[in-house]
């Protein structure tokens, strides 16, 4: 019954996970924050730090295993076409004095099979390997938090991008209906012969204009939702709709300058962990001058038969036996002198140490100046959204009356045709100074180290 129960549980588990899985394949509707946890599961680069984090994670093992016991098995056989031969003084068989009588000792078949076993007692690389591996793990964390926060950005850029680019299509699309009627009211004033026949020109340049500037639009929204679909490591091929706004009373506040943390930075605490690696370095080659302890034992059956009956035993016949070996020892290896060469890879190490201590200290100072920028970027840019969003409103409003005093004959059209080349640079401004605000927000973000946790 409780296998039964586990099993249901397992069956259960799968199908949730499965289904999971096909809906976030078959999705095609994203808000920016499921942009982000999509790529997170489909950005190659991502999936990349991921695997580098699981690979040092079994590095760190792999290192930790040289300080366990190393156990083995073998078993050697040898058929001797040639049994060694050996000289021996020929006197000891009354023979000349300074001769030797070359004698073959030993059997045509030898076999030899057991154990053997080591230990690493003491060995200060092994020390310092355990804790750089220790400190190279943090460095993979880091890594991935760091790809985290590129990507976060990069796809956050793109989908503001993507929805920018379709806002100002909406924009234009209203523009390009504003125009045909004017357009289409004085052709008929035209018509009836009261507007010239310039005045309808006038109004259709700008027209073609604005169907021209659409269909480029309508191409750009093509490419903006590739690179987002790039971004995020989804399929170019298929389709792909935003769901986010753009509202850009949000979150977004004027922004006070103030001293940067750069520790929290993924990069700078990355270039901090290769600090402690390089610190470890200098300290592992220090210690090396200190000797290598390591114990060994061995454990063995050894057998020799001028026929090849090597599975044959019988402890009554000599020639039929297995005869055992066993052995334990230590073994202490002492630096005594090296030429000097590991003096000098101290010395190397050293200078690598302070050439990061140095990196450190320049990215500390370009990291302040990076926040410092993009806090004044974005300042800039919320100030000048307020400035072109309340210009937008006034171009509008310009435009209206223009036509109005068109449609009663007490206007001119080229007045439409200047209104509207001026709303519709009021509106690209407009849409210019959201999209430099949300960029230099999560640019000032990521300077800072805030934009992930």
């Amino acid at each position: 019954m409780k296998q039964f129960k586990i099993f249901t549980l397992t069956i259960t588990l799968t199908m949730l996970v499965y289904k999971s899985s096909a809906q976030d394949a078959n999705k095609t509707s994203f808000s920016l924050q499921e942009s982000i946890d999509y790529s997170l599961k489909h950005s190659p680069n991502y999936l990349n730090a991921e695997l580098d984090l699981k690979s040092a994670d079994y590095r760190r093992k792999e290192i930790t295993g040289l300080g366990l016991p190393q156990i083995g098995g073998s078993i050697d056989l040898k058929d001797y076409i040639n049994i060694p031969t050996s000289l021996l003084p020929a006197q000891i068989f009354g023979g000349p004095e300074g001769t030797f009588l070359p004698v073959e000792f030993g059997t045509k078949y030898n076999a030899t099979a057991g154990f053997n076993a080591s230990q690493l007692i003491f060995s200060s690389d092994y020390i310092f390997g355990l804790k750089a591996s220790k400190e190279f793990m943090n460095l993979s964390k880091i890594n991935v938090t760091r790809s985290k926060a590129d990507l976060v950005s990069q796809v956050s850029k793109a989908y503001y991008t993507a929805i920018i680019s379709k806002e100002r299509l909406k924009l234009l699309d209203a523009n390009i209906v504003r125009l045909k009627k004017a357009f289409d009211d004085t052709k008929a004033l035209n018509q009836q012969g009261f507007a010239e026949l310039i005045d309808v020109e006038r109004i259709e340049v700008q027209y073609n204009n604005l169907v021209t500037e659409k269909d480029k639009a309508e191409k750009l929204i093509g490419l903006t939702q590739s690179m987002l679909k790039f971004q995020m490591g989804y399929d170019l091929n298929d389709q792909l709709s935003l769901t986010d706004s753009l509202d850009v009373k949000g979150d977004f506040q004027e922004m006070s300058i103030s001293k940067i943390d750069v520790t929290q930075r993924p990069d700078y605490q990355l270039f901090q962990a290769q600090q402690l690696l390089y610190d470890i370095d200098v300290k592992r080659l220090k210690w090396g001058y200190l000797p290598t302890l390591a114990a060994y034992g061995s454990y063995q059956y050894n057998a020799q038969r001028n026929e090849f009956n090597l599975l044959s035993f019988d402890k009554n016949d000599q020639n039929k036996q297995w005869f055992k070996i066993a052995l334990i020892g230590v073994t202490l290896n002492v630096n005594i002198f090296d030429g000097l060469q590991r003096n000098y890879r101290i010395q190397q190490a050293k200078m690598t140490s302070q050439k990061n201590q140095n990196t450190l200290k320049n990215l500390q100072l370009g990291a302040e100046l990076e926040a410092s920028s993009a806090s004044v970027l974005y300042n800039n840019a919320y100030l000048s959204v307020s400035i072109q969003k309340r210009n937008m409103e006034l171009a509008q409003h310009v435009y209206d009356v223009a036509q109005k005093k068109s449609v009663n004959g007490i206007g001119s059209n080229i007045e439409i045709v200047i209104a509207e080349s001026t709303l519709k640079e009021a509106q690209t401004n407009y849409l210019s100074a959201v999209y430099d605000m949300v960029v230099s927000k999560i640019d000032y973000k990521k300077a800072t180290g805030t934009l992930v946790k």
